[in-house]
């Protein structure tokens, strides 16, 4: 009769190669070239590498790596026996129901159980397609490496802010792994994330920390590494490059003269001069766009990194594309665009009859701008567009004289109509059309410094 501690760590056998899927890679500094197409640049990059250059993981034909994709238990166990090729066997092989000789990983999977890394489930089946939880990845070497438990396991554990949620059958084998600074939690070292899914960029920092040799540099950033001492600021100096972009539409279509909010999300990971992560991947950038040398440009000045709200100093270049709005072919410019209030309003009586379908209007300070905007003019005027904002806001068609708005997506008010009736008064004619992915990545002008 198996144990819990035993059935919990069969559901790590979960070895990155399924009939034959990972091709090798070269051991290569943290910021050098990448032979997998979907690895440049993310946090794991040289810890993939490493461990593809000793054929331990590789990647798909396609020539990715998919490093956020899920692991399964047959293709753990095949990477724990090309790890750990001389683990020492601790028990008899089992014969899994589920588990046929002409299994794909028939091999590896016996030999993970016998090694102690892996068990399988009451009714003798391994499950070999089942994906693994990040606490099962982690007891499984705690187990087939026999990590000493230390003596105050909820002592080591108390790190972690989400200690609560991990199991207790893996409280032992994720407090040794934790000692033996094997667990990597990324992005933010405090959470073990206990129950959800190890990825396969994941599965390459545990084997990279457990294969490591004593006093090796690490291969993962060490600000991820549980049970590292990690008091000192990283940082990253004022010229540095950031790629950002903006994710809610293709393109951005301001007036020359027009200020906006907006949220950017950096587009990979940004890293100090010794390797380590400053910025991950996906961490949103707040700041507004506005006229600048004419054109436009965006200055950020907060950056949200792991929950937290960080000051930053930091300029796209000035975006000089500038199209004029009375262009046949303008209509192909607002597709799968985010537009300022300025330009939603002159959408309809520049555009002749050709139909607009932006997706977002951007529009800032409504209310406030609203207030200004209008000052001196009609109130029939007023209440005629305050009218049309209304209609925007709730999803209707708004119909202009004989010129028809259809927007898929406003996230204006009522206010925002009497500010757009206001703004538009003077035609706007020129535009300044920023593109979403290539015009806004950033330079910082300040140091930004990061404590850890």
């Amino acid at each position: 009769m198996q144990s819990l501690a035993q059935r919990s760590l069969a559901v790590l056998s979960c070895g990155l190669m399924s009939s034959g899927t990972l091709a090798l890679l070269a051991a290569v500094p943290v910021q050098a070239q990448s032979r997998f197409t979907d690895t440049q640049g993310i946090w794991a990059q040289a810890c993939i590498d490493h461990l593809a250059s000793r054929n331990i993981i590789s990647g798909y034909p396609d020539g990715t790596f998919r490093p956020f994709a899920p692991v399964t238990r047959a293709e753990y166990a095949a990477m724990l026996g090309k790890a750990f090729p001389n683990a020492a066997v601790v028990r008899a092989p089992s014969m899994f129901n589920d588990v046929p000789s002409t299994f794909w990983a028939a091999s590896a999977i016996q030999n993970a159980t016998r090694t102690g890394f892996l068990s399988g489930y009451p009714g003798n089946v391994f499950q070999p397609n089942q994906n693994i939880p990040r606490v099962q990845a982690i007891v499984a070497l705690a187990s087939g490496l026999q990590y000493p438990t230390p003596p105050s396991v909820e002592g080591v554990l108390g790190q972690f802010n989400d200690a609560a949620a991990i199991p207790a059958y893996g409280r032992a084998g994720v407090a040794a792994a934790t000692a033996k600074q094997v667990v990597v939690n990324y992005p933010n070292v405090q959470f073990f994330a206990p129950n959800q899914l190890a990825t396969r960029a994941d599965i390459a920092a545990f084997l990279c920390q457990a294969t490591r040799a004593p006093g090796a540099q690490a291969l993962v950033p060490t600000q991820y590494i549980a049970g590292v001492a990690t008091t000192s600021p990283i940082a990253l100096p004022a010229g540095q490059q950031i790629p950002a972009r903006f994710p809610d539409a293709e393109r951005i279509v301001l007036s020359p003269n027009e200020s906006v909010a907006i949220r950017l999300v950096t587009a990979a990971d940004v890293r100090d001069s010794q390797g380590r992560v400053v910025i991950p991947v996906g961490s949103e950038i707040f700041g507004q766009i506005q006229p600048a040398q004419g054109g436009s440009q965006f200055v950020a000045n907060t950056v949200v990194i792991n929950n937290r709200q960080l000051p930053i100093a930091a300029n796209s270049q000035v975006i000089r594309t500038i199209r004029d709005a009375r262009d046949p072919n303008i209509g192909n410019v607002f597709r799968n665009a985010a537009i300022g209030s300025a330009v939603a309003a002159g959408i309809s009586g520049l555009a002749g009859d050709r139909r607009i379908t932006p997706l977002k209007v951007l529009t800032g300070t409504v209310t406030g701008a609203a207030i200004e905007t209008n000052q001196g003019r009609p109130a029939t005027s007023i209440i005629r567009d305050t009218l049309i904002g209304a209609a925007l806001a709730t999803g209707a068609s708004a119909v202009i004289g004989d010129r028809k708005i259809t927007p898929e997506k406003v996230i204006t008010g009522a206010a925002a109509g009497a500010t757009i009736g206001g703004a538009i008064d003077p035609a706007v004619q020129r535009l300044v059309v920023i593109d979403a992915n290539t015009d806004l990545g950033l330079t910082l002008t300040q140091p930004f410094t990061v404590s850890q």
